[in-house]
This record gives C-alpha cells, sequence and structure tokens, in this order.
C-alpha cells in the first residue's frame, strides 16, 4: 500500500525537474544576446557550486574516507552529466534548431532502457516499452507541429552530432548513477558541480579572449541567479532521487515532459500561442507516462507477490 503514493511523488519530482529545465532553456535563449553560452554555464556551476558550500562543509569533512574510495564514479558521473552534457548542449545550440534538439533529446528515454538493458540486465517490459514509445510520438508531435510531411523536411548538421553527445552523455550518467558511490547527496552535487565549474572555466576564458562578454543589467543578474540554483541545486538533486526510487529507464522518459513544459512557459513568458498539436503532444506524453508508472506498478506487485 507504501508504494503507490511512493511512485506517485517519484513521477511528480521527475515533473517538476522538467518544468525547471525547461526554464532553463527559456532562460538561456532570453539571454542568449548577452551571456556567451559558456560563460552562461560556468556562471551556473559557480553560483550552485556556492549556494551547496555551506551544507556541504560539513558533511564533507565526515565523508572524506567514502570520497576517496569512491573518486572514480564521482569523476565520471561529473564529467557525463554535468560537464558533458552541459558542454555539447549549450554549444550545440548555436549550430541546430531548436526542434533538432528537442527531437534527439527525445531519444534519450530508448537509450536508456537500452543501456540499462546492455549494462546491468534491466528487462523493461512491453507496458514500459510502449509508454516509451507513445511519449515519443507526443514529443514529435510538438516539434513538428502535427504535419507528419516536416519530418521530411528535418536535416542534421554538426550541431545536431554535439546535441547528439549530449544525449548521450546523458544517458549513460542516468544508467550510471546506481554507481554513486555511498556519500551524501549534498556532497556528490558539490563534487560534481565542481567538476562542471572546472570544466566550462576554461572555455568561458576563452569566450572572453575572443572579444565575447557579457552585457550586465537586472535580468541578466536574475537569469544567473535562476540557472545556478533552481535548474541546477535543486533540479540536480531531485532527479538523482528520483532515479533510485524509479530506476534509470522510468527516470529517462521524464525527458520527454521538457517540450511539454517549454510550450506552456513559452505560451505563459513570451506569449506564444498554444495550437492543437501542442495539447496532442501533451496528452500523449502524459500517457506515455502513466504507462510506465503502471508498467512500474506491475513489477512492484510482482515482486512483492
Amino acid at each position: 500500500m507504501e508504494e503507490k503514493p511512493s511512485n506517485f511523488r517519484a513521477f511528480a519530482m521527475l515533473g517538476l525537474v522538467m518544468l525547471l529545465w525547461a526554464g532553463n532553456s527559456i532562460v538561456g535563449r532570453a539571454v542568449r544576446a548577452d551571456v556567451p553560452p559558456f560563460t552562461l554555464a560556468f556562471g551556473r556551476w559557480l553560483l550552485a557550486l556556492m549556494v551547496l558550500l555551506p551544507f556541504a562543509l560539513a558533511p564533507l569533512r565526515r565523508e572524506w574516507r567514502a570520497v576517496l574510495t569512491g573518486w572514480r564514479w564521482i569523476v565520471v558521473l561529473g564529467v557525463l552529466g554535468v560537464v558533458c552534457f552541459n558542454g555539447f548542449l549549450y554549444k550545440g545550440l548555436h549550430y541546430t534548431t531548436a526542434a533538432n534538439a528537442l527531437l534527439l533529446q527525445a531519444s534519450i528515454p530508448a537509450a536508456v532502457t537500452v543501456l540499462d538493458r546492455v549494462l546491468f540486465g534491466g528487462r523493461p517490459g512491453k507496458l514500459h516499452v510502449l509508454g516509451v514509445v507513445v511519449s515519443t510520438l507526443g514529443v514529435m508531435a510538438i516539434v513538428f507541429k502535427g504535419d507528419p510531411a516536416a519530418l521530411m523536411q528535418l536535416r542534421f548538421g554538426p550541431g545536431d552530432s554535439l546535441i547528439f553527445c549530449a544525449v548521450a552523455a546523458w544517458s549513460f550518467y542516468t544508467v550510471l548513477l546506481r554507481k554513486r558511490p555511498p556519500v551524501s547527496p549534498v556532497v556528490f552535487l558539490f563534487l560534481t558541480f565542481a567538476l562542471g565549474a572546472i570544466g566550462m572555466a576554461p572555455l568561458a576564458a576563452l569566450e572572453a579572449a575572443s572579444g565575447q562578454a557579457v552585457r550586465w543589467s537586472p535580468h541578466v543578474l536574475a537569469a544567473f541567479a535562476y540557472v545556478g540554483l533552481f535548474p541546477s541545486a535543486i533540479a540536480y538533486f531531485i532527479y538523482n532521487r528520483a532515479t533510485a526510487e524509479l530506476g534509470a529507464a522510468r527516470a529517462g522518459q521524464a525527458i520527454t515532459l521538457m517540450p511539454l513544459f517549454g510550450a506552456l512557459l513559452s505560451a505563459l513568458l513570451l506569449g506564444e500561442r498554444l495550437m492543437p498539436y501542442h495539447f496532442a503532444g501533451m496528452a500523449l506524453i502524459l500517457a506515455g507516462i502513466v504507462l510506465s508508472a503502471l508498467a512500474l506498478r506491475r513489477v512492484r506487485a510482482n515482486a512483492t507477490a
């Protein structure tokens, strides 16, 4: 009787994460003319570190032996989920369309399911696979604006290769989270965010050296504050917790919610109109996630029996 609310809570947590990450995309687009991409990424992780520092220092002193024992997996996960994913994504978005990026990111659930099967012998079940397919169709409905003929006009370029690398990095990160060392969540996030800041620092320095400067203003300061707190410190903490509860495959499927929330936020904040294909895509995405939740409930019921 306790698993149903736990499952609902975990899926709701993932929904909040995708809402925060969709907001990150909106903010990134809003300040793209004022802040170079890697400078924004460096500021994001640096601010996230500052937020976590007061909470991480005491646990880090207590858990330093566990950190030294499991440092390899901390580095692997930090490089994959923070450095590579965000670096490839931010750079790729400068050379490809938002539609291509969303479509490629929609492949994350399938990639996570396959990697989970190959690396750890995970068995998704037919109902979960159906849920992934239905959710992906929902993303495609939004990306192609309900027009199947738009699929024939799709073109891929160098920027899409970078987005694909970001998708691969995030898929491996999600699957390998089970290898996280036995350290507290705040310590794990602090160390992986430190890797993110270190990885982005030279790229941000190159942008500054090439004359790409930040055009400071109140809305740019607000943008840095948002990306450093909500889609970073808060969202990563929730995502890691939900992945531990639901498993990699179902956590990975939550990425299909991003275009849904992106459309809603664009309508709310940017005045863009919601079209019928948005609602069709939303219905398919939510239906796919419900199917996966039912699949998880069936698996756990069988295990209990």
